[in-house]
């Protein structure tokens, strides 16, 4: 049995983009156990994935080095006798536990020049692998190999039973149908859509019989607290009361996704949603939702995609002349 460890991303999205990558690794090896390192936010979407067969848990904060700890885990996995290692972030930082785990074949791109740490190093060509997706599958080729296309999409499932139970767990119903709005975005304010905006379509839909559940982390509340107040008050604010969990479960109760460029837009896609993804500060050439469902709202101004955190230029265009309105003559066919 082939055993493959994977040094997985840090961004909750990310870690579902990377799933067609396991899905071909078990394609390519029948009956391989992968197991995945990755942060602890993670650690509940990555148990959602069959692919997956163990997590184990990176407690290296970002940016830090820790070259002790990093030795002792690595020294720790030894024991595993993993064949491969992929390591999907770009660090230096990121390659040395399989260097330390003494993994035969240890697969990434180059990144922060880690010949050393990788002896199956890539160079990365954009122009040919445009979409995070893809490059993350790219490693489970061979060097010279090309990822099969199509590409499967991302792919979500949960049962009546795991749903049900979060929906009993938050005192929630679905006498109505329900619009899901993803109001947050974790790498910065310049991927949020302005509350008033999101409180003018949670109006409209209201008008047409939706019930209107914000979700996101305990960051996200303050802006959630703000379309609802702006929306009357009858939204239903669930930032900060879920757990990654309850949050697929919630999603995967939305009869409509309105979401950020963020985690919980590549979950709704991956659970086949229909949603408008927003765009403003980041580009739907690198990272769009994928899934047939999905439609991706963006403006073409010239400022973007900046990919800044916040916007450089003050003026925060792309998402302010994002109207409600036309949102709103995007979304009214899929209601």
């Amino acid at each position: 049995m082939t055993k493959i460890l994977i040094i997985g991303p840090s961004w909750v999205g990310d870690c579902m983009l990377m799933q067609p990558m396991l899905t071909r690794l078990g394609q390519r090896h029948p009956g391989c156990r992968i197991d995945v390192m990755a942060p602890p936010w993670t650690e509940k979407l990555l148990r959602q994935m069959p692919e997956v067969h163990e997590v184990i848990i990176n407690p290296f904060p970002h940016g830090a080095l820790q070259l002790a700890a990093r030795y002792r885990l690595g020294k720790q996995l030894r024991t595993a006798r993993y064949d491969r290692a992929i390591v999907l972030p770009n660090s230096w930082k990121s390659a040395l536990v399989p260097f330390f785990a003494h993994i035969p074949l240890r697969t990434g791109f180059v990144g922060e020049s880690r010949y050393l740490l990788l002896n199956d190093a890539r160079k990365l060509d954009k122009q040919k692998l445009p979409l995070m997706v893809e490059r993350f599958a790219q490693l489970a080729e061979d060097a010279q190999s090309d990822i099969p296309r199509p590409l499967a999409n991302p792919k979500l499932a949960i049962s009546e039973a795991q749903r049900n139970a979060a929906l009993r767990k938050l005192n929630l119903t679905l006498d109505q149908p329900v619009a899901v709005f993803c109001p947050g975005a974790e790498y910065g304010p310049a991927k949020r859509w302005p509350a008033a905006y999101y409180a003018n379509v949670a109006q409209r839909l209201q008008q047409h019989g939706y019930a209107v559940w914000l979700i996101g982390s305990g960051k996200d509340k303050h802006a959630a607290d703000e379309i609802n107040e702006l929306a009357g008050s009858h939204c239903i604010n669930l930032c900060g009361r879920t757990d990654l969990d309850d949050a697929i479960a919630l999603l995967a109760s939305a009869k409509l996704v309105i979401s950020n460029d963020s985690g919980l837009m590549h979950l709704a896609a991956a659970l086949d949603r229909p949603m408008l993804a927003l765009f403003g500060s980041s580009s739907p050439q690198f990272t769009p939702p994928l899934s047939a469902q999905a439609q991706v709202i963006k403006l073409d101004i010239e400022c973007i995609p900046c990919f800044e955190r916040v916007c450089p230029l003050v003026h925060f265009n792309c998402m302010m002349q994002l109207t409600p309105d036309m949102v709103w003559n995007r979304l009214t066919p899929l209601l």
